[in-house]
């Protein structure tokens, strides 16, 4: 029975590239056709009870399958295969479009109302669960110049993973116009990646928060290490604290936090970064975006990756920041520079296969790539992208033209 009803899915699913199955009973199914651009992938199932799984949750089942080696890629990598589904099933496809079925909307209410509510003990759990696993993985993945565990900016002539994540660090200190002597806060610092960059570049010093243990204590480290111990504080402390101490901030800026803050905790968040700015401040939000209505957060995602994570539409984001008088000055929307910048990081996962199970696992590399692959692709075809939303108290903060945000 799941046998078939996984064969009727993969049929409506695969219709460009090919797909080829070996069930465990020694049977065999080829789906698709082969295309230019679209992977041939061949995969071996080593129990029956894979088929069952995937039908009943395909991205979480196939994970664990994939995870416990009852999912075997025989040719190809996950990265092929989970291209060859999505981008059979692009997003921005085309088309008539019409209203969601009364299903989904259904199961999306559902989902909303049973949102983690992220307080204090349970967000800091959440980002010790990611980012709390060992400073030695992402050394082994990210750049190791800037340590950026978010989308970099790929301009044109940009080539190297270091380049973009410094473009991007350019970027946004364009868009948050500074000026020598400012205070400046880091919602969400990481390694210290961006404080080093302002106070190097920018002559500002820098307030620094996470939530990680393991981040808090290497920021540190590198901030000594570039010099600007002078200028960069890194605290282990939770916005919701920061806000509570009075404490008022010329500049904000926010990168990769917001997508771990949780639905339920979007206003609390907002108000705490209007209380925490300066009348005439302004502030720069980097954050993983839907670029269609609100969604859910799939159970492989929750369970593995980010639990109590949600990644926002614009629509909500808005809808909360608005209701706190901070006023939208600009918004950016990158489509496909996270894809670019994801598929760096598997790339270099790969390269570094042997080092990050003897870390981690065998298991663990195997989950690793898969949220990789998922996460690359569903950048290029799916409804995700990120927006940079540039906030002021005052309409007089910045200069009436985006002209500043031109040139070096």
């Amino acid at each position: 029975m799941s046998k078939a009803l996984l064969g009727r899915f993969l049929s409506r699913s695969v219709r460009h590239g090919r797909l080829g199955v070996v069930f465990a009973d020694g049977s065999a199914s080829t789906y698709g056709t082969p295309s230019p651009g679209f992977p041939e992938i061949v995969l071996r199932f080593t129990d029956g009870k894979v088929p069952r799984d995937i039908v009943m949750d395909p991205r979480l089942g196939a994970a664990e399958a994939f995870m416990d080696g009852r999912l075997l890629i025989e040719e190809g990598d996950v990265m092929g295969l989970v291209s060859l589904l999505r981008a059979n099933n692009s997003w921005d496809k085309g088309g008539d479009i019409g209203k969601p079925s009364v299903l989904k909307r259904l199961v999306g209410r559902a989902s909303f109302a049973a949102e983690q509510i992220n307080n204090r003990v349970g967000a800091k759990q959440n980002v010790a669960h990611h980012y709390d696993i060992g400073n030695a993985l992402y050394a082994l993945m990210l750049d190791d110049e800037h340590w950026q565990y978010s989308c970099a900016y790929w301009g044109e002539g940009v080539t190297t993973l270091a380049e973009a994540q410094g473009a991007k660090l350019a970027h946004i200190a364009k868009k948050l116009h500074l000026s020598p002597g400012q205070e400046v806060l880091d919602i969400g610092c990481g390694w210290g990646g961006m404080a080093i960059h302002l106070a190097r570049h920018h002559d500002v010093r820098v307030t620094g928060i996470t939530l990680s243990e393991e981040q808090a204590t290497l920021a540190r480290e590198r901030v000594a290490a570039a010099g600007v111990a002078d200028k960069v504080s890194i605290l282990l402390e939770d916005y919701r604290d920061t806000a509570a101490s009075g404490r008022r901030f010329d500049r904000i800026v926010s990168v990769g936090m917001f997508e771990h803050v949780g639905r339920a905790q979007f206003e609390t968040f907002f108000q705490a970064c209007a209380n925490l700015l300066q009348d005439d401040g302004v502030m720069l939000l980097h954050t993983i975006g839907r670029m269609g209505r609100p969604g859910t957060t799939d159970a492989f995602t929750r369970k593995y990756i980010f639990p109590g994570g949600y990644i926002p539409a614009l629509s909500e984001t808005l809808a909360a920041s608005e209701k706190f008088r901070l006023i939208a000055a600009d918004i950016e929307t990158l489509r496909l520079h996270y894809a670019k910048t994801i598929r760096q990081w598997y790339a270099n996962c790969m390269a570094n296969r042997e080092a990050i199970i003897a870390l981690n696992g065998e298991r663990f590399f195997r989950m690793w790539t898969f949220y990789l692959a998922g996460a690359a692709t569903v950048f290029e075809h799916g409804s995700m992208c990120n927006y940079q939303i540039q906030y002021v108290r005052s309409r007089h903060a910045l200069p009436i033209t985006r002209d500043y945000l031109i040139g070096s």
